[in-house]
């Protein structure tokens, strides 16, 4: 069975639980939507389970793209005995208020080999993935594509435009493929029920809110059924 899932945000624990609830095996695979770290005190651990799944497609959120850039730098730093310019700091500082904290203080617990694993697995994550199943194509990606247009391939956006603006429910952006992402929390799309998945048209919405007193979410995507925990 084919499963997606998005904006785990360090909360290891409920991922666990989702992977016994689906009963998630070596036959199976698995694409996460983006936002796997920040806010949950357990990103080391989630990043680590992640990083030796072979059959779990890690997708980038803009949290990801975040992390990466700035844990990079702090590496960097770290070894080369430099110091953090002025907008190194400014954006360090907005990232760690907004969740990166819980992230940057799980990344400094690691040893140096482990340090090197993280950083190697974030630079894997891919923009977006096309999957067929059920009988029917699925286009993921964290947020939504930005500028989009039918007329142009999906490998000629930047990585920017699928973690930089959210889907429009209301927008059909494929003809014969259904647009699954992450990014907002369902609850706040308009005829959304609080906590549980929404699809509209071509479009499906996956983010539960989880960590944000929502639950964490789960699409099957062979059959549609949906998994919260």
């Amino acid at each position: 069975m084919t499963y997606a899932i998005a904006n785990i945000h360090g909360d290891y624990d409920s991922f666990v639980k989702m992977l016994e609830k689906i009963k998630f095996s070596d036959d199976d695979v698995m694409f996460i939507l983006g936002d796997i770290v920040d806010y949950g005190e357990k990103t080391a651990e989630l990043l680590c389970d992640l990083s030796v799944r072979f059959n779990v497609y890690p997708i980038i959120g803009e949290h990801d793209a975040k992390a990466y850039k700035l844990l990079m730098g702090f590496d960097e730093m770290l070894k080369n005995g430099t110091t953090p310019d002025e907008d190194y700091v400014t954006e360090m500082t907005e990232w760690m208020q907004d969740g990166g904290k819980e992230t940057l203080d799980a990344f400094r617990s690691l040893d140096d080999d482990m340090k090197e694993g993280i950083l190697d697995y974030l630079a894997e994550f891919v923009p977006y993935e096309t999957v067929n199943c059920g009988g029917k194509d699925y286009v993921l990606v964290h947020a939504g594509i930005e500028d989009f247009s039918p007329d142009k391939e999906l490998d000629a956006y930047d990585e920017s435009a699928f973690i930089g603006e959210s889907i429009d429910m209301d927008k059909k952006y494929f003809e014969n493929a259904i647009l699954v992402v992450g990014h907002i929390p369902t609850e706040q799309l308009e005829g959304a029920i609080e906590g549980k998945i929404f699809r509209k048209g071509n479009n499906i919405a996956i983010d539960c809110g989880n960590v944000f007193g929502g639950q964490l979410g789960c699409l099957r995507l062979d059959d549609g059924k949906e998994f919260y925990v």
